[in-house]
């Protein structure tokens, strides 16, 4: 197996970087059939999708998932998940509710106040992958800070598998958590459910949650009806390392991105090319025993790469351009370098840091902007799920000696009226 070779600046380096923002035209189309049909069909329009693209038959009666499941969902899992998972609880919780803004007002000497209030979303309907994988830690880094941020309302969608069942570390997971409105239904149709309502599923205020391709373009599709989160594409990392990083640790790591999905992207980006033959070596030897091999090998050959950088401050050169999702710093002094890092969803210091550390335990959100949009956009936090109302409050005085100003600025750009109601109270 060999990884694409690039040396930095190269005009192949450009090209194959600009690759990961290529269109999902072809998907449109389809996606907003699905739209459709749930919108003018409602629930019959999502049991109809979910039998067609999930192979799972369900209606109105097994639907909403039963206290019965989530007992049964409890004797499939055993005692280290739960102690696993309450770990990671608590973790997540900790690091989320030190993000929690509070509300604040302040006076001025003429009497004037202004400030911000703070409150969370009323509804929120939290993603989870699923089918024939399982993903609790989805669960908690939708719903925690959800929790945190102080929501009332948390419904979850998660798609069933062809007995129309759901996994149990996914309900488990939501069970710890108190979520008590958990539907069957995944994809796109999902989406559409929670943005529009159906007979069953009441509408929400924001979609949170990673999908595939159709969830992306869906909720791209109902933005503006509802919030979402962010458009997440494929999963990616990109590792920084220099000549002393262990190939053994940096094969590793790049395989454990490339395992998600064959569109996900891993980089190495280094100043030794001995580096580079290590740990292609290392990639061959340590794949043999993973599961997931075919998609490794597809997701490396095609979209993964090997780039031979002059020195560590063009590796973070080249960081900031590509804007990773997941940022590995594999050198000696990670602080050194942290100061040239604008770009990056999560940062990851250190030989002993990999990132599913930060997917399952650590605390900080795994939910990340992703296709080069950490450039301007940020992780999943407790701020997605609250919104801000400014407060103003003018005294008298206040508004007797700022009218002049705020007249001259309303008639500048011809908004009279504008001006009129702050003269009719400058002499009262």
């Amino acid at each position: 197996m060999k990884i694409r070779r690039f040396q930095a600046g190269s005009e192949e380096l450009h090209s194959f970087l600009d690759s990961a923002h290529a269109g999902a035209q072809e998907y449109e189309a389809r996606v907003a059939e699905i739209g459709r049909q749930v919108r003018e069909q409602g629930d019959r329009g999502v049991f109809a999708c979910t039998l067609k693209f999930d192979g799972a038959s369900i209606n109105r009666e097994n639907f909403l998932v039963s206290d019965e499941e989530i007992a049964e969902a409890y004797d499939q899992v055993d005692d280290d998940y739960m102690f696993a998972l309450q770990a990671a609880i608590d973790n997540i919780e900790s690091f989320h509710s030190r993000q929690l803004r509070n509300s604040w007002m302040e006076p001025d000497e003429r009497g004037n106040i202004l400030g911000q209030l703070f409150r969370p979303l009323q509804r929120v309907g939290v993603y989870v992958p699923g089918g024939t994988a399982a993903y609790p830690s989805s669960v908690l880094m939708n719903a925690i800070p959800a929790q945190v941020a102080g929501v009332e309302e948390i419904v979850m969608v998660s798609p069933p598998d062809r007995n129309g069942a759901m996994n149990p570390y996914t309900l488990v997971a939501a069970a710890e958590l108190g979520i008590s409105e958990i539907y069957k239904v995944g994809g796109a149709q999902a989406v559409f459910a929670l943005a529009l309502g159906t007979e069953t599923i009441k509408k929400v205020d924001l979609i949170s949650g990673p999908g595939n391709i159709y969830v992306t373009l869906a909720k791209k599709m109902v933005y503006g009806d509802v919030n979402i989160d962010m458009l997440a594409g494929p999963s990616e990392i990109l590792i920084v390392a220099d000549g002393q990083a262990d190939p053994v640790y940096l094969a590793a790591d790049m395989m454990s991105q490339a395992e998600h999905d064959v569109l996900a992207r891993s980089i190495l980006v280094t100043d030794s090319a001995d580096l580079i033959d290590k740990v292609e070596a290392e990639i061959e030897r340590q794949i043999k025993s993973l599961s997931r091999r075919d998609i490794i090998e597809k997701s490396l050959m095609d979209l993964g790469a090997f780039i031979l950088a002059p020195s560590i401050d063009e590796a973070c050169n080249i960081a900031n351009q590509v804007a990773p999702e997941h940022l590995e710093l594999m050198v000696d002094n990670p602080f050194a370098i942290l100061s040239r890092i604008h770009n990056a969803g999560a940062i990851f210091m250190g030989h002993n840091t990999p990132e599913p550390v930060g997917d399952y335990f650590a605390g900080p959100n795994h939910i990340l902007p992703t296709g080069g949009t950490a450039r301007f956009y940020s992780p999943v936090t407790v701020d997605t799920f609250m919104k801000a109302s400014s407060i103003i409050y003018y005294s008298e005085e206040g508004i007797r000696e700022d009218a002049d100003d705020i007249i001259k600025l309303a008639s500048v750009e011809g908004l009279t009226a504008h001006a009129n109601s702050v003269r009719v109270r400058k002499g009262k």
